[in-house]
């Protein structure tokens, strides 16, 4: 039997989230894929990057988005302070780009880089990218809500890198 003909099947039993059921949770979270960004400051030391795919357009007017960093990350309080950052949508072949802002990833050691304004590392190559100012720094339990302007702002044609129940990969328009 194929899948479009296979009866539905009944749903799993609700559960409420906690520390008991964290794993639970944080796969059910997992079924809702998403794009993956890196988002650029400029630091004390020099360019800084972070990997992530909590990433959402908030208004066209004013022009908003909005990104969550873990308060568990060690670049927290610079991302969280910095006046001006750029969210650089990724294309389906920047897996690469993706590890190296990661935990452990090598940053901007050795990568070609262009800056911009108020001295923000933007990456080359991107699917997109939003170039913000700081609009508003919201708690939000183990993570913050961070809110930009944009200021400026590109694309161009390309398939995103996906991130969907902890494995990456890409989009194929059906």
């Amino acid at each position: 039997m194929t899948a479009e003909r296979d009866p539905p099947k009944p749903d799993p039993a609700p559960f409420e989230p906690g520390p008991a059921t964290a794993m639970t949770f944080r796969a059910a979270l997992g079924r809702f894929a998403t794009g993956v960004t890196v988002v650029t400051a400029a630091g004390p030391d020099g360019p800084a990057g972070i990997t992530a795919n909590s990433f959402a357009s908030v208004s066209l007017d004013p022009p908003l988005v909005l990104w969550c960093p873990a308060k568990a990350s060690r670049r927290i309080a610079l991302f969280a302070a910095a006046p001006r950052y750029a969210v650089h949508v990724l294309a389906a072949g920047q897996r690469d780009l993706c590890a190296r802002f990661t935990r452990g990833g090598a940053g901007f050691d050795d990568l070609p880089h262009e800056t911009g304004a108020g001295g923000v590392p933007l990456l080359p190559g991107v699917l997109a990218r939003f170039e913000c100012r700081q609009e508003a720094v919201h708690d939000a339990g183990d993570h913050l809500i961070v809110v930009g302007r944009v200021l400026r702002a590109f694309a161009r044609p390309g398939a995103p890198l996906v991130f969907s129940g902890g494995h990456y990969g890409g989009f194929a328009p059906g």
